[in-house]
């Protein structure tokens, strides 16, 4: 048995209903071209970390009617399960909540466009939950996170719409009042806007960089891109 979950959240790469911040200037199709690359990179480095870490590498999908199309998109090796709940708010919380009652100890997880969140990121939030931390946040660009971690599922942490500026404020004054400790990772970016293609320059020159090479292949695709 594992000693956790780490779970990807993803959307099915559908045109006009993944990367819709990306359009314009992408067309709905080279924006869910572009999702497919960062997916396919995620979902290879997600099942490597789970494996080093012993954690149990789960896919969270939506919409409900995906299940095949992941099947043959994820690796060997993941457990595919449907994202429940209204909002991804909800649809957070109640994966937490699964991971629990399915036993696990330590519960990872993260999205499907931060294709830079390298495994140092996932071993210091295990490191910090096994030295007694409650929360760990790993920060991205925008005033969010790109991974979230916790010993155990508590639903006030997600009590509030996701993907705004405040969340990883709103996530750490949430911790606090319930008296439970947390603690930050060094931070990563996302993708959302064309402007975030900018960490790419800096990414070229990590070691991180062969994390993504699809996602770096189809970023030199596009048209007009300038960076790397």
């Amino acid at each position: 048995m594992s000693r956790g979950w780490l779970i990807v959240f993803a959307k099915a790469p559908r045109a006009g209903q993944v990367k819709t911040r990306l359009c314009p200037p992408l067309s709905s199709a080279e924006a869910c071209e572009f999702y497919r690359a960062m997916l396919a990179d995620i979902l290879e480095a997600t099942l490597e970390f789970a494996q080093a870490l012993d954690l149990l590498p789960v896919l969270a999908f939506s919409p409900s009617d995906a299940e095949v199309a992941f099947k043959e998109l994820s690796p060997d090796g993941f457990r595919l399960q449907k994202q429940q709940g209204r909002d991804l708010s909800e649809r957070m919380a109640n994966a937490f909540a699964e991971a629990e009652t399915a036993g696990a100890e330590r519960i990872l997880l993260r999205g499907s466009d931060s294709p830079a969140l390298d495994f140092a990121h996932h071993q210091a939030v295990i490191d910090a939950l096994d030295t007694g931390d409650d929360l760990v946040l790993t920060p991205d660009q925008g005033g969010g996170y790109t991974l979230i971690g916790m010993r155990r599922s508590c639903p006030a942490i997600f009590d509030f719409p996701m993907s705004t500026e405040s969340v990883l404020e709103q996530s750490l004054a949430a911790a606090r009042s319930l008296g439970l400790r947390s603690s930050l990772t060094p931070p990563s970016f996302d993708v959302d806007t064309v402007g975030d293609f900018q960490f790419f320059d800096d990414l070229a020159l990590a070691p991180s960089v062969g994390l993504c090479p699809r996602t770096i292949q189809a970023l030199l695709t596009l048209p007009g891109c300038s960076v790397l």
